[in-house]
């Protein structure tokens, strides 16, 4: 969800559809490469030894060092032990590694090199800069990760001087965010991926048909907003995830594009602000961070920015907010099709109007999660071929896919934030009714999925989730 695509014409046929696919094989030739980078060695003279895990990629990624009064600390290995050691060559490895797996999305795109040079070394260079204001020793110790320092640059340079024009072509914080999510399959291996499956599903699939219908229904009956395809749009938007569902039930409810660029524009305001402040609440309240990452993945509406708040709660909490959303997001195609049944009951067709029909289902239908269930799969029975209990799997997921997965998200933060213009946003904030439906449907969807969330993944799953994840 971004403000880019709220600017944009909105079409109702499915957008990046085929940008999805290609991001799924970027992910899975990633993950082959790196699989390709690790080998797992035993002496053949001593056949009872533990294997070794050899790992040729091991000095490829840069990790800033925490730091306290002086910033230049961060860029060497580890000053605190006296290790001087820069950091320099790491970064030149990293920028190159992640810039290898971006190009194929730039050229897709029809972004010309230079373009993409100037442009993905401006995002490297911001999403350094991210890390380094987030390893500050007091900073670190008040939880405010790299995300939140990423969103911030990212939103004071457009709000200020605006985007400049070589960085434009880069600003492609929704499908950077989606190549990370399948190279994060390979860290969650199909046992973590059925035993969230369940609770998650409750979560998803019971909470947001029901926000939906009583949204819908507050709308006309108690609000009494006069376009019923604006109440829908805003609605589904609420309910599902944003950007991809406003589009979805735009179509099938016949919906101006004015009132989904509204629901578009609403939805960004307040997911800026969601991604920001829910995570920080779950950790000052107490809460159980499993149950906050799952309350998280069922109201935030936009995949990106579930990601980036989730990944404040840790890895666990970036893998439960991430699956839920997931899993809610299934449903686009499914509510797509309900609403034009309904749509076409109750007010009828009109000449020209959109009709969405089965295969709607499968057109709407986020393609970069059967990446993710296939990084998973494959990932869960390596061991089954390599004979090695997990070590080849676990060494190449935690050792280089979550680096460039971190690097990827760090930078989609910053490609976010680029597209947070607070004063573009305010345009949008002018009727009182659409916006009135919004806030008290975000509210009782907050309500229903913390219920829920706590109900699942903090008391019926707790003890399963917990020690699946311990593994």
């Amino acid at each position: 969800m971004t403000a880019s695509e709220s600017q944009t014409e909105v079409d109702p046929k499915p957008q990046g559809l085929h940008e999805d696919w290609l991001l799924v094989a970027v992910g899975i030739a990633t993950l082959v490469i790196a699989t390709l980078l690790v080998q797992v060695q035993v002496d053949p003279d001593v056949p009872a030894a533990k294997p070794t895990v050899v790992n040729y990629a091991s000095n490829w990624f840069a990790k800033l060092s925490n730091w306290d009064a002086q910033p230049i600390d961060a860029f060497f290995s580890d000053p605190e032990k006296g290790d001087r050691t820069f950091l320099g060559v790491k970064l030149f490895t990293t920028w190159l590694v992640i810039g290898c797996v971006l190009l194929p999305i730039a050229l897709f795109r029809r972004v010309s090199w230079l373009q993409f040079l100037l442009g993905y070394t401006g995002m490297f260079a911001l999403g350094t800069l991210a890390f380094l204001m987030a390893a500050q020793e007091t900073v670190k110790y008040l939880n405010f990760e790299y995300v939140l320092w990423a969103l911030l640059l990212g939103m004071l340079i457009n709000n200020t001087i605006g985007i400049p024009k070589w960085l434009q072509s880069m600003v492609i914080g929704e499908s950077m965010i989606k190549l990370g999510l399948v190279l994060f399959g390979a860290e969650i291996l199909f046992g973590k991926l059925v035993a969230l499956g369940p609770p998650g599903i409750f979560t998803s699939w019971l909470v947001t048909p029901v926000v939906l219908i009583t949204t819908f229904w507050f709308g006309q009956r108690v609000l009494k907003i006069s376009s019923p395809s604006l109440n829908m749009v805003i609605s589904a938007d609420m309910s599902v995830c944003g950007v991809s569902a406003a589009i979805a039930t735009g179509a099938a409810c016949r919906a101006k594009r004015e009132e989904i660029s509204y629901a578009i524009g609403v939805s960004l305001f307040f997911t800026a602000i969601m991604m920001v402040v829910q995570p920080q609440f779950v950790l000052w309240s107490g809460m159980d961070p499993l149950v906050g990452a799952a309350w998280i993945g069922g109201t935030i509406d936009s995949t990106g920015a579930v990601a980036a708040a989730g990944a404040v709660l840790k890895e666990d909490g970036l893998a439960v907010a991430s699956t839920v959303k997931m899993i809610q997001n299934v449903l686009i195609g499914v509510i797509a099709f309900a609403v034009a049944v309904y749509w076409t009951a109750r007010y009828g067709e009109s000449e020209g109007s959109n009709r969405v029909g089965w295969i709607e289902i499968w057109h709407r239908f986020p393609k970069f999660v059967l990446g993710f269930i296939g990084a998973s799969l494959l990932f869960s029975f390596l061991p089954v071929y390599t004979q090695y209990d997990g070590l080849l799997a676990e060494t190449i997921g935690k050792q280089i896919t979550s680096q460039i997965r971190v690097w990827l998200f760090c930078l989609a933060f910053v490609a976010f934030g680029l597209e947070i213009n607070f004063r573009e946003l305010s345009k949008v904030l002018s009727g009182s009714k659409p916006l009135l439906l919004y806030v008290i449907g975000q509210a009782w969807s907050m309500i229903l999925s913390l219920a829920m969330a706590y109900l699942m993944f903090g008391v019926l799953y707790a003890e399963k989730i917990k020690e699946i994840l311990a593994k």
